[in-house]
């Protein structure tokens, strides 16, 4: 059983974080003296100087710091224990904020906010349709409680979802498939490539570019898909999203040597598994649900159908 209580911890990080025992004090709502008997208990109970005076102010040993870094995992800790159980006494959730990457299957998503306001009607849904790191940069930020990606969120664990498979098109009358042969990237780069705008703020990244002579550089995948039908490019496109216009030949698969086909691994990925309410372990139930009613089998990963 622990001799020393999360509250001395709590008072000894006020004391360092504050720079004494006098301004702590003023921040923590208790008395100077409180603050030094709780410290000098601790010491007392571990057996080990924590504090050391310098001037008029004190200052952490060298135990202390190792002691009170450890301590602060603590706190956090409990602190996030606290946040999840007044969550859970407050109920569900008003709102849900989910950033889906573009590329993820239209139709699943469709049907999968259908199944969710079913359950949930009176729970507003704020959906960002992100790019690239757009989503992954609302994870960091702490402005989305799920974010589906395909790209990897340094610090969080992702939840296989779904790969999603992109194909080289082109209009059947492009000059690309005029050429009768095979094509190679000597043959792309000469011609303009249609590239959808990463939605990050901080960090976003050109993914995809050839480093053609030509970019044009849009903001939606229904933007670029519009351009192809017009003839006026070529680009990799979510198979799923253009499975109308490759049966109507409105679009047609460049014949590339190599890397006309690339599959994406797509992952779900929760702010805080542990906090999140259950409306949003309800869309990401509805979601993986979803693909697994909707997308190709051999696209949907065997730990994202559960």
């Amino acid at each position: 059983m622990s001799r020393v209580t999360l509250s001395q911890w709590q008072m000894l990080a006020a004391v360092v974080d504050h720079g004494g025992f006098a301004r702590a004090a003023e921040a923590v709502h208790k008395s100077p003296s409180t603050l030094n008997h709780a410290v000098h208990k601790l010491e007392e109970q571990l057996g080990v100087q924590v504090l050391e005076p310098v001037g008029r102010q004190v200052r952490l040993t060298e135990a202390g710091e190792l002691l009170l870094r450890r301590a602060r995992q603590l706190i956090e800790s409990a602190a996030s224990l606290e946040d999840v159980a007044s969550r859970l006494a407050a109920g569900l959730e008003a709102e849900v904020v989910v950033a889906i990457d573009q590329v993820f299957p239209a139709a699943a998503l469709a049907k999968a906010l259908e199944r969710f306001s079913e359950s949930y009607p009176q729970v507003r849904v704020q959906l960002h349709e992100s790019v690239l790191n757009g989503g992954i940069e609302m994870l960091y930020d702490g402005r989305a409680d799920l974010v589906v990606s395909g790209i990897e969120a340094q610090g969080f664990l992702g939840e296989p979802l779904v790969s999603v498979r992109f194909v080289a098109v082109a209009h059947p009358k492009h000059p690309l498939h005029q050429l009768g042969r095979s094509l190679d990237l000597r043959d792309l780069s000469q011609y303009r490539q249609l590239v959808v705008r990463d939605s990050a703020l901080r960090q976003s990244t050109n993914a995809g570019w050839l480093k053609a002579e030509q970019r044009w550089t849009v903001g939606h995948l229904n933007t670029s898909l519009d351009m192809l039908k017009r003839g006026l490019g070529f680009a990799w496109m979510p198979e799923t999203r253009i499975a109308d216009e490759l049966e109507s030949a409105q679009l047609k698969p460049l014949p590339l040597v190599a890397g006309s086909i690339r599959d994406v691994p797509v992952q779900m990925i929760f702010r805080d598994r542990d906090r999140a309410g259950p409306a949003a372990h309800a869309m990401a139930q509805a979601l993986k649900q979803a693909v697994a009613e909707l997308c190709p089998k051999d696209s949907i990963h065997s730990n994202g159908t559960a």
